[in-house]
């Protein structure tokens, strides 16, 4: 079993104030981010797993959060600068960093893309103020434009904007209206999604009045009309691209690539060229508990039994709209053909999936009922 391609997650873990429906690894800011010392311990927390990296470059990485456009260019040029000396990145590596458009100053876009980083991913979430508040949002629509223009000029290869529908009293109207505004932007990328109740948010304990589904279905169908008549190609379940514009460290996610993960909280997912086992990583969630010297950084780690390898494979590889190779499952988890071939018949059979000879690929039906489709692999 080769070796897939290894990304890198980095988490930053700090946010102006927490949003009622977020159920992310964040922290209301107070006072100052300690900015060098975290980076050190990000270093740091990188060397501590250098062993997973097996020799590979780094093919992307993703600053997530929080907000990482909490921290300075300099901060992020020191960081990516001792990635690049500890591991290496890969030719064209694409580095994505999270924004909120509450927190764009002039020119920083400028600082990060000296930095290194060739990407950008707005949280704009939706263009009327109304909405923005009820969703606990720091920014008004008047920031979004301006971070997408301040985008469009930092000389970035590509930026995605983050759009939500479904939202609090969204009609079908209101959902079309913020889509075409966001599309009028021209980004070369946009992830579209509806709203969830997570729990442990404000939202699980004081739950919102959300729209019909008769309405959320309408506002998909037409959504992805729009989309698609401006250009905008889906390939991932809220993902939708001008082509050439997909988001190479998303796709190694779903494509069951390897990834490290440092930071508070962060997730990772490697690959043992030699036992062929899988392990997944998370590090010490707080960043009281994440920058005390006298504790490792790992918090946890396990290896993914047999019995749910071809969940986790199909569960990542069934979000992308494009095919997906049948040597892929042997070549990323080692299980048979054969082992999967009960499951993957009944989901032809229920026209949640399509069997081209050499590959699957969902289909129309498959993408609405995902979960269905994936609880046969359970």
């Amino acid at each position: 079993m080769s070796l897939p391609p290894l990304s890198l997650y980095v988490h930053v873990p700090w946010c102006v104030q927490k949003c009622p429906y977020c159920d992310f690894n964040s922290h209301g800011q107070k006072g100052t981010i300690p900015e060098k010392e975290y980076v050190q311990h990000l270093i740091d927390d990188l060397k501590a797993d250098l062993h997973l990296v097996q020799g590979r470059k780094i093919h992307s990485i993703f600053i997530g959060g929080g907000t990482p456009s909490l921290l300075t260019g300099e901060a992020y040029t020191r960081l990516l600068g001792e990635v690049d000396r500890l591991i290496g990145l890969s030719e064209n590596c694409e580095i994505t960093l999270e924004a909120n458009p509450g927190t764009v100053e002039t020119g920083r876009f400028k600082e990060y893309v000296a930095a290194g980083i060739n990407r950008i991913s707005i949280g704009v979430q939706s263009m009327q103020n109304d909405k923005l508040k009820a969703l606990g949002r720091i920014h008004g629509a008047d920031e979004a434009i301006y971070a997408a223009k301040q985008a469009h000029q930092a000389g970035l290869n590509s930026f995605n904007l983050d759009l939500m529908h479904g939202l609090p009293g969204q009609s079908l109207e209101d959902a079309l209206s913020d889509l075409e505004k966001i599309i009028a932007l021209n980004p070369p990328h946009i992830s579209w999604y509806q709203l969830t109740i997570e729990p442990n948010t404000q939202f699980a304990s004081k739950p919102p009045s959300l729209p019909h589904d008769d309405i959320l279905w309408d506002i998909q169908e037409q959504g992805q009309a729009l989309l698609a008549d401006a250009g905008y190609q889906q390939y991932e379940i809220s993902g939708y691209a001008k082509p050439g514009y997909q988001c190479q460290h998303n796709l190694n996610y779903w494509r069951f690539g390897d990834y490290l993960g440092i930071g508070c909280g962060a997730h990772g997912k490697v690959t043992d060229a030699n036992t062929k086992i899988i392990t997944r990583t998370v590090k010490v969630k707080h960043p009281r508990g994440y920058m005390d010297l006298a504790k490792p950084y790992l918090y946890e780690q396990w290896q993914v039994a047999d019995d749910d390898l071809a969940f986790e494979f199909f569960m990542n590889r069934f979000r992308l709209v494009e095919p997906c190779p049948k040597g892929d499952l042997s070549l990323l988890t080692n299980l048979s053909l054969q082992s999967q071939e009960q499951a993957l018949n009944e989901a032809i059979k229920k026209g949640l999936l399509t069997d081209n000879k050499n590959n699957w690929q969902v289909s129309a039906k498959g993408q609405r009922f995902l979960n269905d489709l994936l609880e046969l692999f359970v």
